[in-house]
């Protein structure tokens, strides 16, 4: 189903494109253009080698200096009390007034996760991403009972059917759809009807130059996820005129069709013949 549902995405998304120019419209607006600006959280926060707590407040505070208002981090790849410091560390780095989330990428069986979800709540987290297993929804439905953080998923959700069950069943108070791997434009698009329905904030995940649009189309977009160039080593270079945060926002580009044009300079060195 995922390498389906990419191509789909693919082929999807190409096709909105080419109605955007073919009408000389950007999508955003195609969609229902409901706002010109989303706000943003810078992504980040990752484990590496040699990036002690010093580093990671060091980031952090690099990370607000963009002007965004919320940063989110990773969290499930220590022990718990380990990552628990580094949550307290990147809320003192950051401030009281900064949206903080943390991110466990599926790293904790449903118990844990209510462990350090408890544990790090005197933190004031925004939400705690992908606590459980992407097919675990009565683990989520049990972490979301057991702690006031809201808990948001849905990056590995390939059909809107998906959604409709984490809906219907109340597992999460956030959901993720990526309009690369779900079925593309077309399928986001309905997921975001269906959770406008039931009340429920969508917060795309991945490509920030795609989702701009469609964070920016719909009235239920709560915030676009955006990658800066020390988490993404091809920022700037892949498109030409890439989005940059203004304030705690971003603004979809008023060009037709999606408003990105490969940089095909830049991304010579890596054509394959």
């Amino acid at each position: 189903m995922d390498s389906a549902t990419r191509v789909i995405s693919g082929i999807d998304i190409a096709l909105w494109d080419i109605k955007g120019k073919v009408s000389n419209r950007p999508v955003y607006k195609l969609l229902g253009g409901f706002a010109d600006k989303v706000p943003v959280y810078i992504a980040g926060g990752y484990y590496e080698e040699g990036k002690g707590l010093k580093e990671l407040a060091a980031e952090t505070e690099e990370s607000v200096s963009m002007g965004a208002r919320a940063i989110k981090m990773k969290i499930g790849g220590a022990a718990i009390r380990e990552d628990v410091e580094r949550v307290r560390v990147v809320r003192q780095a950051a401030g009281a007034d900064i949206r903080v989330m943390v991110d466990a990428n599926c790293a904790y069986r449903y118990y844990e996760a209510i462990e350090i979800a408890r544990k790090i709540e005197e933190f004031d987290i925004f939400w705690f991403e992908e606590p459980v297993n992407p097919d675990d929804y009565q683990g989520h439905k049990l972490v979301s009972q057991a702690t006031i953080i809201p808990i948001a998923t849905g990056e590995n959700e390939y059909t809107r059917y998906g959604f409709r069950d984490l809906i219907e069943n109340r597992c999460v108070a956030i959901l993720q759809p990526d309009a690369l791997i779900m079925g593309g434009i077309t399928e986001f698009m309905k997921v975001a009807a269906l959770a406008q329905a039931h009340d429920l904030p969508i917060a795309p995940h991945g490509n920030q130059d795609v989702h701009v649009h469609l964070a920016s189309a719909i009235p239920n977009g709560l915030i676009l996820e955006y990658y800066r160039g020390s988490t993404d080593p091809m920022w700037g270079k892949t498109f030409k005129g890439g989005l940059e945060v203004e304030g705690e926002y971003v603004r979809p580009p008023d060009r037709p069709g999606m408003g990105i044009e490969p940089n095909e300079e830049a991304l010579a060195p890596y054509r394959v013949v």
